[in-house]
C-alpha cells in the first residue's frame, strides 16, 4: 500500500495577486465614480437607459441588441465620463470576434462612370444650340443694318453709345450695404424680464451639459464642444447639470456668473428670474 499526495494537493498553485483581465464595464464604472456621477446622471446626459448602463458596467452586452449598438453605447458612455473610448472599443472587438469588414464602394463608382457612355446623342441640346445660333445671326444682322443708318451722327458728335449702360450697376452696390449684421454675444442682455434666460458657453474646453425647464422637460443634453454656446429660456426657472463646470462660462439674464468652478467639477445649478442666483 503506497502513500501519495491526494488529487487536491496536485492542483497547480494559483497566485491570488495575479492581475485580473481588462474589463470594459469596470473601467467605465470606475471613471463614472471618479467623475462624481451617478447612473441617473449618465443616463440623463446620454439618453442610454439605466438598465443598459448597469448591464454594460457588469460586462453584459446582450441588452444592447447587437455589436453595432454595443460599440455605440460604449463610445457614448466613455465620452460622458471623460474616458478615451478607443481602448474600450478595441477590447470589445478582441473579445467579440472583431469588427466586420466594410463593404467596398468601388462597384458603385464604376457603375456611375459607365452610365454616361451608354447615353445616345443629345438631340435636344443640339437643336437649342442651332436655334440660338440662328437668332444670334438675325439679331446681329438687324443691329448692323440699324447702326449704318443712324449711328453716324452720334459718332461724329462725340457721344458714347455705351454711356447709358455704365450707370446700371449702381443699385447693386446699394443692396450689398443693406445686410443684416450677425448677432453678438451681448444680445442676451436684451432678454425679457418676465423670463429667465441662461446662456452656456464652453470657453476653456468641452463639457457635457443637461438643461431642464420648470416642468422637468429636457431642453438639451449632450456634449458641448469648445467654442460652442447654448441659450435656454423659461418662464420660471432653468435647471442645469454641468459635467465640467471649469470649462463653462454662464450668463444669466444678461449678467455673467463669476463663480470659480474648478476644472472637472460637476455642478447642479438652478436659475430663476431677477438677479443671477444659484438655487
Amino acid at each position: 500500500m503506497s502513500i501519495g499526495n491526494s488529487p487536491e494537493d496536485e492542483r497547480p498553485f494559483e497566485d491570488p495577486s495575479e492581475e485580473a483581465p481588462f474589463s470594459i464595464g469596470r473601467a467605465l464604472r470606475q471613471a463614472r465614480i471618479s467623475a462624481g456621477l451617478t447612473v441617473d446622471d449618465v443616463s440623463t446626459a446620454t439618453r442610454v437607459r439605466i438598465a443598459i448602463i448597469h448591464a454594460i458596467e457588469s460586462d453584459d452586452f446582450a441588452p444592447c441588441g447587437g455589436d453595432v449598438y454595443a460599440r455605440g453605447h460604449i463610445r457614448t458612455l466613455a465620452r460622458a465620463v471623460r474616458l478615451d473610448p478607443a481602448p474600450l472599443i478595441e477590447r470589445y472587438d478582441a473579445t467579440h470576434g472583431g469588427r466586420p469588414a466594410p463593404t467596398s464602394a468601388a462597384p458603385l463608382f464604376e457603375a456611375e462612370r459607365i452610365r454616361p457612355e451608354r447615353r445616345g446623342p443629345n438631340w435636344t441640346a443640339a437643336m437649342v444650340a442651332a436655334i440660338v445660333a440662328v437668332v444670334g445671326f438675325v439679331g446681329f444682322t438687324a443691329f448692323k443694318g440699324g447702326d449704318e443708318g443712324g449711328s453716324g451722327n452720334a459718332v461724329a458728335e462725340g457721344s458714347t453709345p455705351t454711356s447709358g449702360v455704365t450707370a446700371s450697376p449702381t443699385p447693386k452696390t446699394e443692396k450689398s450695404v443693406d445686410e443684416k449684421p450677425e448677432p453678438s454675444d451681448s444680445a442676451i442682455a436684451a432678454a425679457p424680464q418676465d423670463k429667465v434666460t441662461v446662456q452656456v458657453s464652453a470657453t476653456d474646453g468641452r463639457s457635457w451639459i443637461s438643461a431642464k425647464d420648470h416642468n422637468g422637460r429636457l431642453l438639451f443634453d449632450g456634449l458641448l464642444k469648445q467654442g460652442d454656446s447654448k441659450t435656454f429660456q423659461d418662464s420660471e426657472k432653468i435647471n442645469l447639470v454641468l459635467g465640467d463646470a471649469g470649462a463653462i462660462d454662464l450668463f444669466v439674464n444678461g449678467k455673467k456668473i463669476e463663480d470659480n468652478f474648478q476644472p472637472g467639477a460637476v455642478e447642479r445649478l438652478t436659475y430663476t428670474k431677477g438677479d443671477p442666483q444659484a438655487g
